[in-house]
Order: C-alpha cells, then sequence, then structure tokens
C-alpha cells in the first residue's frame, strides 16, 4: 500500500524542508489539497524544483475545469476531483501519465462513483472532512470501501482522513492501494517513526474485528445437509474467495469447504464423482475468530498455528457466522 504525505497539514515546517524530510524517509506520493485556489500550482512547481516524487493532487471546486490548463501544464501525476461541488463535471483531458479518479465524502453513496467510470481509475475515500487535518477516521468507511469493491471491481482504492498506524493496518489488510497521512505523518516528532507505523505488521488498535470483516451477507453461504454439490461449486466459482460456508437449520455455523477441500473430496471419490455430496468436502472446524476480537488477538491468533492462515470465518458468541476475514488482500493494495 502506497504512502502519500499531506504537506499541507504541517503549517510549521518549509516547504522545501519538508519535501527533503519525507523523501529522505521514501514516501510515494505527496499529497496537495486545492480548495478552489490555484497557487498551488506554484507550490507544485518548488517540490518539483527538489524532488521527483509523483504529486497525489485533489481538487475541490465548482469548476474543476479552470484547473485542466495547470494539471497539463505541471504534468500532475494523479488527480481526485471532489464530486459534490460538482457532480456534472466535464470529463478531464487525457493526457500522459496522468491518472484521474473521483473523491467522494463519507455521506456520499459510493454508486456516484459511476458518474466519472468513463474517465476515472481510483476512487479516494474522504473518511473525515476534506480539507481539514486532524479528524478521526468514521469506521463506516469499512464497509463501504467494501461496497464499492462488489460494484467497481478493478478499481484502485484511495483513502484520505484520519488516517493513523491502526486504520492504515486494516485498510491494507483490505487490500486499498494508496492512504493520505497528514497530522500522524507530517507532524510527527519524528517522521522516520511514523512511516514505519503506517507500514507496520503489527499494531495494538480500538477496532475490533467486527469494525472491517466482510460481512455474511456478502459471504457464500449454503445450508448443510440441503445444498448440492453442484451449488458448492457454483458458490465458489461465482463468490471468486475460494471456499464456501455452511450453517446448520438452526442457524449455528457449520463449517466450511475450500478450494483444497473440494480437491481432497474428488480425489476421495475418484471411483465415483457424482457421488461426491457437500459433507464430502465439509472442514467442520476450521480456525475461526469471534467478532469481538481484537486485531492484536486476531494476529496472536494467526501466529500461533503452523500452518498459513488465509481466511478466517467470524463468529458470534453463540458460534453463529457474522463474517470472515480473507487474508489475500494483503498482497494487493499496491497502486
Amino acid at each position: 500500500m502506497k504512502i502519500s504525505a499531506s504537506l499541507y497539514s504541517n503549517k510549521q515546517t518549509a516547504l522545501e524542508d519538508l519535501v527533503r524530510e519525507l523523501d529522505a524517509h521514501k514516501v510515494d506520493y505527496f499529497h496537495i489539497d486545492c480548495n478552489d485556489d490555484p497557487r498551488v500550482f506554484d507550490d507544485i512547481a518548488r517540490i518539483r524544483r527538489i524532488s521527483r516524487t509523483p504529486i497525489d493532487l485533489h481538487i475541490i471546486s465548482p469548476r474543476p475545469e479552470r484547473f485542466f490548463d495547470d494539471i497539463a501544464r505541471h504534468a500532475v501525476e494523479y488527480v481526485f476531483f471532489q464530486y459534490e461541488p460538482a457532480p456534472d463535471m466535464p470529463p478531464p483531458p487525457a493526457l500522459e501519465g496522468t491518472s484521474y479518479g473521483l473523491a467522494i465524502v463519507s455521506d456520499t453513496p459510493v454508486e456516484a462513483y459511476a458518474a466519472a467510470e468513463a474517465w476515472s481509475e481510483r476512487l479516494l475515500f474522504m473518511t473525515t472532512t476534506p480539507g481539514q487535518s486532524g479528524g478521526v477516521f468514521r469506521k463506516d468507511n469499512f464497509q463501504r470501501i467494501r461496497r464499492f469493491r462488489e460494484l467497481f471491481p478493478g478499481v484502485k482504492v484511495h483513502v484520505d482522513g484520519g488516517v493513523n498506524h491502526e486504520v492504515s493496518f486494516i485498510l491494507r489488510s483490505m487490500g486499498v492501494n494508496a492512504v493520505v497521512s497528514g497530522s500522524f505523518l507530517v507532524n510527527n516528532p519524528s517522521i522516520g517513526a511514523a512511516m514505519l507505523d503506517l507500514r507496520a505488521n503489527e499494531v495494538e488498535s480500538r477496532y475490533l474485528v467486527r469494525d472491517f470483516m466482510i460481512e455474511r451477507r456478502e459471504l457464500p453461504v449454503l445450508p448443510l445437509g440441503q445444498a448440492t454439490f453442484a451449488q458448492v461449486l457454483r458458490a465458489i466459482e461465482d463468490f471468486r474467495m475460494g471456499l464456501v460456508f455452511f450453517e446448520r437449520p438452526d442457524g449455528l455455523f457449520a463449517g466450511l469447504a475450500s478450494n483444497a477441500d473440494v480437491r481432497r473430496g474428488l480425489l476421495r471419490n475418484l471411483h465415483d464423482l457424482n457421488a461426491t455430496r457437500p459433507e464430502h468436502v465439509l472442514n467442520p472446524a476450521p480456525v475461526s475468530i469471534d467478532q469481538d476480537s481484537t486485531i492484536e488477538q486476531m494476529l496472536r491468533l494467526v501466529k500461533s498455528k503452523t500452518f498459513p492462515i488465509n481466511f478466517l470465518p467470524v463468529t458470534t458468541a453463540d458460534g453463529r457466522l457474522a463474517g470472515a476475514l480473507i487474508f489475500n488482500q494483503l498482497i494487493r493494495g499496491e497502486s
């Protein structure tokens, strides 16, 4: 996952000094907020004189087209246009080396991205107030990101607002491509330590598994004892998660079948593949985790196993399926 430093979050350090320090710690992008003010391009010119780090420009304006020429002149690498002040903006000009995206606030439906789908490659989730530093990440955005991924697969996801080390860890596990970090990074007494925290693989967190899990309604779930083996194969294929979950008639979690379980079940029935039933491929006791577990508890559980954990069913206290964690997202967050 890439890290973009929000330069204007630091108002005490000279721009050139801040850029040099961030470059020394190998930040991926410089984030510039443009609140309908063309003077930001003067700052971009100053950055260009001392750094080759790509610019991540966020334009908030009722007339974004007034900035098209400046974007081209300064060859800005990433440009996001805020949806709310200009929902009917004209498509920006295609420019070599420039990637466009849309930005939306937390109360705007993710379906709004359809308005920009023809020219945009990315969506920037504004998870606090746009253009203001130091806010708290709204955790309902975890599910909004999942919803967006369902509707617009393949579109890159960026997040700006309240990103600290624990939020960064969760977003990285969800496969987010890039995060903008403001106060946590550029106002930290040690920018190097903050960069390490944003990329850390272990964190203490106030967030619970239930806050960022894939919810049950998004999972392939079949009734044990009623489903056919063909339905198992179809669910694995249609949901593209590599597994299917089962529930008992009383609603309790009954286990799962992964691609590996299906393969082993078929090998046991090579003499008569048509006789294969869901019970033959069921793993009735997979490693699972309670929905009220913390990230620290989740990591401790994963590390305690001698085999790799690719997914975790998430259960309620009374043994029902609440959701799941799919860890293959960890390798997807590159922009």
